[in-house]
Parts: structure tokens; C-alpha cells; sequence
């Protein structure tokens, strides 16, 4: 008998069913998790508009009880969403070394040549295109973000500016650009209609091609209580078993599985068309510990909130003992994980100075929620804060390399997630 939203969400009120699975149409009847009302995390605020309000809507994850997506209520449209983008890939050191290895790996391993063509989904700014390109093999980024899509096409990365599905799948075929590759790196989770998307993959990939597949993996989230990557924009949260069942629903399987540990413990998924290949050993291995930790049953979705609840009182515990001992906390990263956990948490200007990030798009800007000023990183040597917060903790390293000389006045990082630590 399946759990009541009571059993998955403790004592918290039992939100009435608002909607429907976005992938199998089952009535939304389990809270997951409810972080209340926030604007939505990459809306970024103009100086010019900090007079004004801001929109804030319900970021409530609930899990179908019969498919076991993990899934947000739709109240924004991706082009509201999309429409004018503030994330670039490029700005990621790390993120670039990842896309490049990738290249060379596919390249080799599907034997990709000037006869070839890659396509990515929501391909940004060309981050990744441009190494397979590099290679001499053709590509191709459809891209809904215009003022991204413009970047990638200056770097020589042709670039459509659309959302994609099932009729932009038709419009490429009908131009001869089926796909030997296509890529979705993170765009998974953005799909507010699976079917239209996934059917539109499954279209447009030639006979004997591949789609790769990345995005963070939901037993990683509940296992590292990794609640702020979840936010609106993020409409689905994947675990191998729920994606492999989308895939196979539009006549593709799921023939590998690649655990990585880019953004806190991802996955990358290879399919190909039904019957082309045997799924590898490794997809038998992770279906069966995904069952092990429970998540193709609604038990394993328990306990989830409460454990968010105690991270957000660690951390808050932390700053207030901090600012009232007379320290100066800032952030580092104006990233949307970041923004989730300071609106859920109610953290603002009366805990933070101000918050640094290296991407020109972002700086002189505002924060949604919280409305902290985002700055160049060299305003960290000007202020010489004693706690740098960092927020996007899925680029610890990064941020830790790139702004060590910290150090130089005592200054300490600090991570909430996936506990409270004060780092070395």
C-alpha cells in the first residue's frame, strides 16, 4: 500500500494534489520535499529593479507512486524561464576539462569523423561542441537561450535558437541533420514535457546512433541531502531506474551507465534504439543498489525533509554564533543551488556582506530572494572577509584554487552541504 504524504513529509501539512507525473499522468499525491515559496533562482535582479517586487512561487517536489519521478510543479514556462539566461558554461574551468575528456572519449569510442554529425540539446555557449569541432566532425547546438546561442555562435558553433521536441526533431530530419551523437548534458531535468522531449531524441538519432545523457543523480541527492539542487527550473529528478523507464517508453534503451562527479554525483546514460545492443553490466549493477537504497519504493523517499531541516539549522546555528562574535561572511558562487539555500533558509544582508562570482553576466547584479550585491572575486582581497561561504560546493576545489590567497588573512571556507564544515 503506498505511503501517505504524511509518512514522507513527518509532520508537515499534506499538500493537496496540484498535478499530474509529467512522464506516466499519475495524480502528485507524496511530498518529497517543501522549501515554501522562492522566487526562482537564476531570476537575477537589475539595479535599476531592486524598487520593484519579485514573483515568488511554491518549490514543492513531490514522487509519483507509481513511476517514481521526482518532480516539481510546472508554474513558470521554459521560455519564461530560458528566455534571457545568466549561466554560461565556459566559466568553469573544471566543467571544460569535463566536456573536452568527454570528446575525446566519444570520438574514439563511436568512431566520429567529418562524416558525422553531433548534435547537443541546450548546448549553451559551445562549451562543448567546440572540441568535437576541433576534431573536424560537424556539429550542431539548439539552444533556446538567445543571448547564450549568440556566444556559441561567435565561437563558430552553429547554433538554432529553439526549445526542442518533437517538431524540431521533424524540422532538422527534414533538413538532413539526423544525429550520430546527440548530447543532453543537464537538460534532462529542465524538460517539463518528457514525452514531447524524449520522443524528440529517439526521432531525430540515426539507426545505429547514440544519445548521452548526463544530470545529477537523485540517489546522490538523498543520500548527501543535496536539497538546493532543487529549485524551479529543475522540473525532474532522476534516478537511473525512472530515467531508463522514459527512454524505453519512446523505443530506446539504456545500454550503459557512467557514475561521475561533476555537480555532487552525476550520471551519463548511453541509449541507442531498442534491440541495437545489450545493456552493459554496469546498468544491472546500479538498478540493483538504486532498489537496495530503496528508491523503487516510496519508503526510500522518507526522512529526506528532516534531514534538510537539521542541515538548515547547522548552518544557521553557525552564522549567527559567527556575525555575533563580530565576523564578516561572504559567499562565493552566485549559483541557482546557491539561491535555493539561502531563500529556504531565510539568509540575507543580515548574515552575508555580499556574494563574489567570476562571471561578468552575473556582477553588478542582485540576488532573487536574498538581494545580495554579486561582486568581482577581487572585492574578497578588498574586505578580507574571515568566512567565505562557498555555494556552489560542487566546485570546492575550483573555488578553493582559485581564491586560496584567503588564507592570507586567516580567512576560512565554509560548506553547508552536504554538512556543515569549516575547511582547512
Amino acid at each position: 500500500m503506498p505511503l501517505s504524504a504524511a509518512a514522507l513529509a513527518a509532520d508537515r501539512p499534506i499538500a493537496k494534489p496540484a498535478a499530474t507525473c509529467r512522464f506516466c499522468s499519475t495524480p502528485l499525491e507524496h511530498v518529497f520535499l517543501d522549501l515554501g515559496a522562492t522566487p526562482p533562482a537564476n531570476a537575477y535582479i537589475e539595479p535599476a529593479r531592486l524598487s520593484h517586487g519579485e514573483l515568488a512561487f511554491p518549490l514543492r517536489a513531490y514522487v509519483c507512486g507509481r513511476c517514481f519521478l521526482v518532480q516539481l510543479e510546472a508554474f513558470q514556462t521554459p521560455a519564461e524561464i530560458f528566455g534571457n539566461y545568466a549561466y554560461f558554461s565556459s566559466f568553469s574551468q573544471s566543467w571544460l576539462a569535463h566536456a573536452k575528456q568527454f570528446a575525446e572519449q566519444a570520438t574514439q569510442r563511436l568512431k566520429l569523423d567529418s562524416a558525422s554529425l553531433v548534435v547537443e540539446v541546450a548546448s549553451n555557449d559551445g562549451y562543448l561542441l567546440q572540441y568535437f569541432r576541433e576534431r573536424g566532425i560537424p556539429v550542431l547546438g539548439i539552444e533556446p537561450a538567445a543571448n547564450v546561442a549568440v556566444v556559441a555562435r561567435a565561437r563558430g558553433i552553429p547554433t538554432v535558437t529553439r526549445f526542442f521536441g518533437r517538431a524540431a526533431a521533424e524540422q532538422l530530419l527534414a533538413e538532413g541533420q539526423a544525429a550520430d551523437l546527440i548530447v543532453g548534458n543537464n537538460v534532462l531535468a529542465h524538460v517539463p514535457d518528457l514525452n514531447d522531449f524524449v520522443a524528440g531524441l529517439a526521432r531525430l538519432l540515426k539507426p545505429t546512433g547514440t544519445i548521452s545523457l548526463e544530470f545529477p543523480h537523485l540517489l546522490r541527492l538523498i543520500a548527501e541531502t543535496q536539497f538546493d539542487t532543487i529549485y524551479h527550473e529543475h522540473f525532474s529528478y532522476f534516478s537511473m531506474g525512472a530515467a531508463e523507464r522514459v527512454l524505453a517508453a519512446h523505443g530506446l534503451d539504456l545500454v550503459d551507465v557512467e557514475e561521475l562527479p561533476t555537480h555532487g554525483g552525476s550520471l551519463r546514460l548511453s541509449a541507442q534504439h531498442h534491440g541495437r545492443a545489450i545493456p552493459s553490466l554496469r546498468v544491472a549493477k546500479l538498478r540493483n543498489r538504486e532498489a537496495q537504497a530503496g528508491l523503487a519504493d516510496l519508503a526510500g523517499y522518507r526522512g529526506f525533509a528532516d534531514r534538510v531541516a537539521h542541515l538548515k539549522r547547522d548552518l544557521l546555528r553557525f552564522l549567527i554564533e559567527a556575525k555575533g562574535a563580530g565576523k564578516r561572511i561572504v559567499g562565493y558562487g552566485a549559483a541557482a543551488k546557491g539561491n535555493t539555500l539561502l531563500n529556504s533558509c531565510g539568509i540575507g544582508g543580515d548574515f552575508l556582506d555580499y556574494v563574489v562570482d567570476v562571471s561578468p553576466h552575473k556582477q553588478g547584479r542582485y540576488l532573487p530572494g536574498s538581494r545580495l550585491r554579486i561582486e568581482a572575486p577581487a572585492k574578497l582581497a578588498e574586505t578580507k572577509p574571515d568566512y567565505v561561504l562557498i555555494l556552489p560546493w560542487n566546485l570546492t576545489e575550483e573555488i578553493q584554487r582559485d581564491a586560496a590567497h584567503i588564507a592570507e588573512w586567516g580567512g576560512r571556507f565554509v560548506v553547508a552541504v552536504p554538512q556543515l564544515a569549516i575547511l582547512p
